[in-house]
């Protein structure tokens, strides 16, 4: 059985997080998007910044980790956006049985 997973990205703007979410789960590469600004203070080039960013928790299958990271990089504005992996050990076996129907 393939794992659920949830990947974590950050976007510069809510509209580029909605386009983002939109196009991952009608593609099947995810079941649910969930958004929430955020303030993320981080270094960057020599300088540390502050900025106001939208965190998506994206919920998919570990086997789709690949092609999500490959959809992200090809829609998203950052030069390094973020794309953290984090395999999810246990949960409801009903939301999971629902996640994996709902992705290819």
């Amino acid at each position: 059985m393939t794992q659920a997973v949830i990947i974590f990205t950050s976007c510069g703007s809510a509209g580029e997080a909605e386009r983002l979410a939109e196009a991952l789960v009608a593609e099947r590469l995810a079941a649910c998007v969930q958004m929430q600004p955020v303030t993320s203070i981080y270094r960057w080039q020599g300088a540390v910044e502050r900025a106001a960013e939208v965190l998506l928790h994206i919920k998919t299958r570990s086997s789709l980790s690949a092609a999500v990271e490959a959809r992200i990089r090809a829609l998203h504005s950052y030069d390094v956006p973020e794309v953290v992996v984090v395999p999810v050990s246990a949960g409801s076996a009903d939301y999971l049985a629902w996640i994996r129907g709902e992705t290819d």
